[in-house]
C-alpha cells in the first residue's frame, strides 16, 4: 500500500499539467514500513528524452544518483519515481514496463487536455513479467513539503 500526501499529490499534478502535451517524470521520497509506502515529498526531473517527449519520458544515471542523495540527505528513502500520461489512461505502457525496476513504486499522473484527472500506483514484479497495481491512500497528514487530482485508484 502507498500513501500519497496531499500535498504531493497536488505538486504532482502540477508538474503534470504544467508539461501537458509532454510527459513530466520525478522521484518519490519519503518511508517504507513493511509493506507501507508513505510518500512524503517529490523531487521533479527534467525530461531527458530528445524525441518523442508527448509519449516517453527519460530519467539518466545522474538522476538516479541525485535523487538517492537527497533521499539520503533528508532521511528518507527513494520510493519510486512517477511521470505523466498526457491524454493517455493512468497505467503503465509496455515501454514502462521494460525501463521499470522491481521494488520501486511507479506513481502515473493521467493528464486529459491539460488537466491532471487521475492517479495510480503500480510495481514491477519481481520477475519482471508484469506490473501489478498498488492499492492507494490518499493523506492530509502534515510534515511534507512539495503532489493529484481526480479519482484514486485502491
Amino acid at each position: 500500500m502507498i500513501e500519497i500526501l496531499e500535498t504531493v499529490q497536488e505538486a504532482m499534478s502540477r508538474a503534470a499539467e504544467a508539461a501537458y502535451p509532454e510527459e513530466c517524470c520525478g522521484a518519490l521520497l519519503g518511508r517504507v514500513d513493511g509493506e507501507a509506502r508513505r510518500v512524503l515529498e517529490i523531487m521533479p526531473l527534467r525530461n531527458a528524452r530528445d524525441t518523442r517527449r508527448e509519449r516517453r519520458f527519460r530519467m539518466t544515471p545522474d538522476d538516479y544518483r541525485r535523487a538517492e542523495q537527497r533521499a539520503e540527505e533528508r532521511g528518507l528513502t527513494l520510493i519510486g519515481f512517477y511521470h505523466s500520461h498526457p491524454d493517455h489512461p493512468a497505467r503503465p505502457s509496455e515501454y514502462d514496463q521494460t525501463h521499470a525496476l522491481p521494488w520501486h513504486s511507479y506513481v502515473i499522473v493521467g493528464v486529459e487536455r491539460g488537466v491532471a484527472r487521475a492517479w495510480t500506483s503500480w510495481i514491477l514484479s519481481a520477475d519482471r513479467s508484469r506490473f501489478e497495481r498498488e492499492s492507494t491512500e490518499p493523506s492530509c497528514a502534515g510534515g511534507a513539503t512539495a503532489g493529484t487530482a481526480g479519482e484514486r485508484s485502491s
